[in-house]
């Protein structure tokens, strides 16, 4: 990962988590994949590799790895405040950590703290996709050319990112030519509302399902989305993000 700036920092804020629930959720799933965590001391100078041990909503503590070396603990010790950078399923995660302690845990030494009051979850949405609910599904409507009957057509989405959808082509009415491209598309998104763009195929699978049947899945790419509607397919993404960690955390 990339050293953190102050000015990166300043421009995150629209990334900030304050939910103490789903901040307690993210934690949890680091430490339960055992995710590895850059621990800045002073910056990119002093920089410890370690990781989560347990969190404790009850007593709001975190308690965490402490390094191999002692010198470094207490430097740990001594700054009050230090900076996190960690991953989750391909989302950066920063949070910073104030007045760290040395405590016995599990027969061992460790540090401890208070958990962080706002974290930032900086998802690389690029590269990033959702699956879309399965009980909710998602539906893209795509105005067919001439050649394929000219008729609006509805397709259920597979997942979704900022780059655009994977959708489920179970008639086979599309065609798989990469680069097509489907002009005033409309993705209805629950809760959030319709997203108009063009979609242009990238890629292509077709599938046999369990039944023996054969469905087809295609991969699309946003094409002059705008700024408005780009913004309606982050809230979402945000939306089903947050509805996943609070199933995992027993909160839904």
């Amino acid at each position: 990962m990339q050293a953190i700036t102050d000015a990166e920092l300043e421009a995150w804020h629209d990334y900030e988590v304050e939910s103490s629930r789903e901040i307690v959720a993210l934690l949890r799933q680091i430490a339960e994949k055992n995710q590895l965590i850059r621990m800045l001391i002073k910056g990119e100078a002093d920089v410890c590799v370690t990781s989560l041990l347990h969190v404790d909503p009850d007593a709001g503590a975190l308690i965490i790895d402490r390094s191999v070396s002692p010198e470094q603990n207490k430097r740990i010790v001594a700054a009050g405040t230090v900076r996190c950078d960690t991953s989750l399923d391909k989302i950066r995660i920063v949070f910073g950590l104030d007045n760290l302690s040395e405590v016995e845990f599990e027969g061992g030494s460790a540090l401890r703290c208070a958990i962080p009051a706002s974290l930032i979850r900086l998802q690389r949405r690029e590269f990033y996709r959702m699956p879309t609910p399965v009980t909710s599904p998602v539906r893209a409507t795509i105005p067919l050319p001439a050649e394929l009957g000219g008729d609006a057509t509805v397709f259920p989405l597979a997942d979704i990112s900022c780059g655009g959808i994977a959708i489920y082509d179970n008639k086979m009415q599309l065609g798989t030519t990469i680069g097509e491209t489907y002009a005033n598309c409309r993705i209805d998104l629950p809760e959030i509302g319709a997203v108009t763009c063009s979609l242009q195929v990238r890629n292509s699978m077709d599938m046999t399902l369990l039944n023996n049947k054969t469905s087809r899945r295609l991969g699309c790419q946003f094409v002059d989305i705008s700024r408005a509607n780009l913004a309606a397919v982050q809230r979402y993404i945000t939306k089903l993000e947050r509805e996943r960690n609070a199933r995992l955390s027993g909160l839904a």
